[in-house]
């Protein structure tokens, strides 16, 4: 699925997927409308993530007519963010119980043609005029260009976007429900939080000709706003949840705390637990232990996780975390990596385990995916740092095209080890890894066990730091479950 918000930065779009804006009574949504022109699929749907916690949206789908034309109706539990899926492409909804609503589009370009009436349509208008100022214009995005900046000057363009778009808002406020204007309010606060909360740590990874930005002394004096952190209303809004999971990070951070850590997120749940309050709590607390499977530390990640329960007496949570945690067991730092034979550009089979006795950089990338892309040319600069040392970059491409995996990394004289898995993310190897998208990266350990499973990217300047500390450190941390 393309989406078009791409600009923005990764964590900023992943939590406006997390908004149902829960506390109001259920109501259902109706939404008939037409797609015109040729047909390119003969659905339409609506997706809806139900639990800020689960992976996967909710999604009800309408069969297109002869005509084109559609019909479907959408339980809701009060205002909810939503999208439009039309093929491969999207546009966001927000929708209300009681809506009704017509929506009509283009079948070669959603986003850009949708058109709304009936109960409902100013807020949706509102929304794709938003778009196309603010989230369209590379101007009004922290990515790519913006995040070149220094403190002062970045902080002028936060600010300046806020400003107009508040004043957006403002101008063209009329029809707009209560609901509605809160949720915009809330997307503009917790954007310019997050952007400036993150801004350090996202320059020094995509800035790789410079350090690590210091920053002065006030730069944070933001965060000590009670009513940012402290925000019952804005509970259900995602880009909230995701600014309060990076202040967290932030505080764990600048108590002493490092990510690699065996006990960074024991202290950040530590400190979730005592800073925060209400509804707020366990959603908070549960993206903590979701991210605490995902980087390895099983053992206290299981015990956090039976800690957990006490926090989610209706047990709304805990199943969706109890999943999450038995999907991710298996990743534990200190568990063997899974082995693997792929064939490599010169026709060799290559295993993972010719590779024992050396710390191992694994890179599942595809000759598609710009982001993986984008990363490659760091790789060269770290073999020639690397040079000589105990360490093999390898390369797994999930790509389904042979030919075009192999030009590119011929042509282009990629560095490491290359080889292919044929079957994309599907394949038994990406399988095996919980790959779910590209790039993801794992480092091994000397003695072929998990040291990190999620390092340091390749553009990262953090990577050579967190390279060099990484000899020597099989068996150091004993995170895996003992067996019963």
């Amino acid at each position: 699925m393309t989406h078009r918000f791409s600009l923005l930065p990764i964590t900023v779009w992943a939590a406006l997927l997390l908004a149902p804006l829960l506390g109001h009574a259920q109501g259902t949504v109706v939404l008939t409308g037409k797609v015109s022109g040729r047909l390119s699929s003969d659905t339409v749907a609506v997706s809806v993530r139900e639990n800020p916690l689960e992976a996967h949206e909710q999604i009800t789908y309408a069969r297109l007519d002869s005509k084109g034309e559609f019909r479907l109706a959408l339980a809701v539990q009060g205002p909810t963010r939503a999208e439009l899926v039309y093929d491969d492409d999207v546009t966001e909804l927000f929708v209300e119980p009681g809506n009704q609503l017509d929506v009509r589009f283009k079948s070669n370009d959603l986003a850009g043609t949708v058109r709304y009436k009936g109960r409902g349509a100013e807020a949706n208008a509102f929304l794709a005029e938003m778009e196309a100022k603010f989230v369209e214009n590379e101007g009004f995005q922290v990515l790519p260009d913006n995040i070149m900046f220094y403190e002062v000057p970045f902080l002028e363009f936060l600010d300046y976007r806020r400003k107009e778009e508040l004043k957006f808002l403002e101008t063209n406020a009329d029809g707009l429900s209560k609901a509605f204007k809160d949720f915009v309010r809330a997307r503009i606060t917790y954007s310019y939080a997050n952007d400036r909360l993150t801004f350090q740590d996202l320059r020094e990874q995509v800035v790789a000709t410079e350090g690590r930005l210091k920053m002065s002394p006030t730069y944070y004096d933001f965060l000590n706003d009670k009513s940012l952190v402290e925000n019952a209303s804005a509970s259900s809004n995602g880009l909230y949840q995701e600014f309060l999971l990076n202040y967290i990070h932030h505080l764990a951070t600048s108590s002493g705390k490092q990510r690699t850590d065996p006990d960074f997120y024991q202290k950040c749940y530590e400190l979730a637990s005592q800073r925060l309050s209400g509804s707020i709590k366990p959603i908070v607390l549960g993206r903590i232990l979701k991210e605490s499977f995902r980087f390895g530390h099983i053992k206290q990640s299981a015990a956090m996780l039976d800690e957990y329960r006490a926090v989610d007496p209706k047990n709304q949570y805990y199943p969706v975390l109890k999943a999450d945690f038995e999907l991710h067991k298996d990743f534990a730092i200190g568990a063997p990596a899974p082995n693997f034979r792929l064939v490599s550009t010169t026709g060799d089979t290559t295993s993972l385990r010719q590779f024992a006795g050396k710390l191992v950089y694994l890179n599942f990338w595809r000759t598609t995916s710009g982001l993986a892309l984008r990363d490659l040319p760091y790789a060269a600069d770290l073999a020639k740092r690397f040079e000589g040392k105990n360490i093999v970059f390898l390369n797994v491409a999930l790509d389904e095209n042979e030919g075009a995996w192999k030009q590119l990394v011929i042509t282009k004289k990629l560095p490491g080890m290359h080889v292919r898995a044929g079957g994309g993310l599907r394949s038994a190897v990406a399988r095996s890894y919980g790959v779910q998208d590209v790039p993801t990266y794992f480092l091994l350990a000397e003695d072929g066990t998990f040291l990190n499973t999620r390092p340091k990217r390749l553009s990262s300047r953090a990577a050579v730091d967190e390279i060099k500390e990484s000899f020597g450190k099989a068996n150091t941390y004993s995170s895996t479950l003992e067996k019963k």
